[in-house]
């Protein structure tokens, strides 16, 4: 892979990502009901070995390839999905406090920067964790779906970053003026 390419350091960002937009298109859809018969409970197998396990692994590459931010992120994700995958069944309220904690995650890997699609990716996942969060707390199943919604686009931002990166597509942003001769990948 080119060096110059933005939506990420190496094979491992794109691997990263592509695991963490599949996992979130599993859980978002699950969680909406969109497919009959499919909920979020049945995206467990796949957060447990792709979200939790791949990712987590994917980090530690990212941490020897000299990568902080990818491998705290991946990691960091890894690890809450697997605990997700085999925590079991919550109360109303101990999901709510586990959403919250990972909707603080990634909140936080949003505010730490990056590329702008891998801001996008967290950031639109704080907001589905959050409104999940808050939906289990209330036994709201309405306010559930939308952050399924939510949760359904960021994974598909996260599918199409790493798609970007390997297939050399434009991964900037539009909304700023670039300067000359700065191309999407450079």
């Amino acid at each position: 892979m080119d060096n110059d390419v933005s939506a990420g350091s190496g094979n491992t960002t794109v691997v990263g990502r592509l695991a963490l937009g599949i996992t979130l298109l599993a859980f978002g859809l699950g969680t909406t009901g969109v497919i009959d018969g499919v909920g979020a409970s049945d995206a467990v197998s796949l957060a447990h070995y792709v979200g939790g396990i791949a990712l987590f692994l994917v980090g530690l590459l990212a941490f020897r390839a000299g990568d902080s931010g990818s491998g705290t992120g991946f990691v960091a994700l890894g690890a809450l999905w697997f605990t997700w995958a085999v925590a079991g069944q919550m109360s109303a309220n101990a999901t709510g406090l586990f959403l919250l904690l990972f909707a603080l995650v990634a909140l936080t890997l949003t505010l730490a920067g990056g590329d702008s699609l891998g801001q996008l990716v967290h950031g639109l996942l704080f907001l589905a964790m959050l409104l999940l969060a808050v939906a289990a707390f209330a036994d709201s199943s309405s306010l559930a779906k939308v952050g399924g919604w939510v949760a359904a686009v960021s994974g598909a931002v996260a599918w199409y970053a790493a798609t970007a990166a390997l297939a050399h597509w434009p991964t900037a942003l539009p909304g700023r003026a670039a300067r000359r001769g700065v191309t999407a990948t450079g």
